[in-house]
């Protein structure tokens, strides 16, 4: 094959292109006409748009099995929101235990040591692909850690490592986890997760959900610091129940929150949680047979029970890559990622900045097999141009 000639593409291609891994697809079938019935125009605080916000509330809790005795909130600015609060309204009380080995995580342990300033804090890391060594964790201890590593694509196997007479609160930023992996809620105290993950919702608003003994701590604890009106979530050493119940701290989006209903419904409708982990899994089941027949990519999670089945990371192996420098490596991947998204095949599908180079496909259950089975041809395509296009340096775009 002559050096400046294109490989021949695949002839089938996804029916849906949108393998971003946030915000993610939308539920198949999805139109705008589902959102039809959002309580637009009108305030949150009537009766109507409180009556959406508590069905989120209450649908969520169906549809992941969350505890009765367990609170339920929406809450402002996403995840990440989600997660801020319960840093800054519950740590401080003992010595914190922060696991990092993805972006998100390595940003929650900057935010403890740097902006809390908390002087009682171990930070157990471990490099991309794996994770830290989960038996030094100290129960007597609070702890933070992500399920889910949404830019490394590895996730912790199950919640064995979590001591069930645990002093210490276990806070668990989820949201590339739920609807998509089971949790295990007799292991944690607070787990959160944003709309625009895996059910494919828009952005902007987080869900927190909290055990008894988050409860518990909250009503017994006033950390040292100043809580911004965001943060509060009590009031004269009382729980502020309305949170819970759709009376939310900021102004949501009435029309997202639609938005999330319809994603709800769906997942109901095609029998619940364990339809949704079946869907994820089968589409981590299609990439990884895939993987397994090619000598030049591999998952970035070395240990295939910690593989993500959401965040479906890859990196490439082949020796040509490796012989690269990282700033080639770099624009290797980026090229590849260019050539999917001219082809209307992929979007958005780079690793993450920190991430080291490669691919990021979202396999959460919005996502339809045949449509990831469709795309992995056209990665074989888009790595071999790439390559041929190396072998004609004057004219390489990378």
């Amino acid at each position: 094959m002559s050096p400046l000639a294109r490989p021949t593409p695949p002839t089938d291609k996804p029916a849906n292109p949108n393998f971003s891994s946030g915000p993610c697809a939308k539920r198949p079938g999805w139109s705008l006409p589902a959102l039809q019935g959002a309580f637009l125009g009108r305030s949150h605080r009537a009766k109507g748009g409180k009556a959406k916000l508590a069905e989120v509330i209450e649908r969520s809790k169906r549809v992941l099995g969350l505890p009765a005795d367990w609170r339920l909130g929406i809450v402002p600015a996403s995840d990440t929101g989600a997660v801020e609060m319960a840093m800054w309204s519950l740590l401080g009380q003992r010595g914190v235990d922060l696991l990092v080995w993805e972006s998100f995580g390595a940003g929650w342990a900057t935010d403890a040591v740097k902006q809390l300033k908390l002087s009682d804090v171990r930070t157990l890391e471990a490099a991309y692909g794996e994770l830290p060594d989960l038996s030094q964790v100290d129960w007597s201890r609070d702890t933070v850690f992500t399920w889910n590593g949404t830019t490394s694509g590895v996730r912790v196997p199950d919640g064995n490592w979590i001591a069930a007479g645990r002093e210490g609160l276990a806070i668990c930023d989820a949201t590339s986890a739920a609807f998509a992996m089971p949790l295990p809620y007799d292991k944690l105290d607070v787990v959160t997760w944003s709309w625009q993950k895996a059910l494919g919702g828009e952005a902007a608003h987080g869900m927190l959900a909290l055990s008894p003994r988050a409860v518990e701590r909250l009503e017994s604890y006033s950390p040292p610091w100043p809580l911004p009106k965001i943060f509060r979530l009590t009031k004269g050493g009382k729980l502020i129940e309305g949170v819970f119940k759709g009376e939310t701290i900021n102004t949501p989006s009435l029309l997202c929150v639609e938005d999330a209903l319809d994603g709800l419904a769906w997942a109901e409708s095609i029998g619940g949680l364990p339809q949704l982990v079946a869907r994820a899994e089968a589409n981590l089941s299609a990439v990884s047979a895939w993987v397994e027949a090619r000598d030049w990519v591999d998952f970035l999670a070395g240990d295939p029970a910690t593989r993500s089945c959401t965040s479906i990371c890859l990196k490439i192996v082949d020796g040509w890559f490796v012989g690269l420098t990282a700033e080639r490596q770099a624009a290797v991947a980026k090229r590849m990622v260019a050539l999917l998204d001219e082809e209307a095949v992929a979007y958005d599908i780079g690793a993450y900045r920190d991430a080291p180079p490669g691919l990021r496909l979202w396999g959460g259950a919005t996502v339809e097999t045949a449509d990831m089975e469709a795309l992995l041809p056209w990665l074989d395509w888009a790595y071999a141009c790439v390559k041929s296009e190396q072998a004609a340096p004057q004219t390489a775009p990378v």
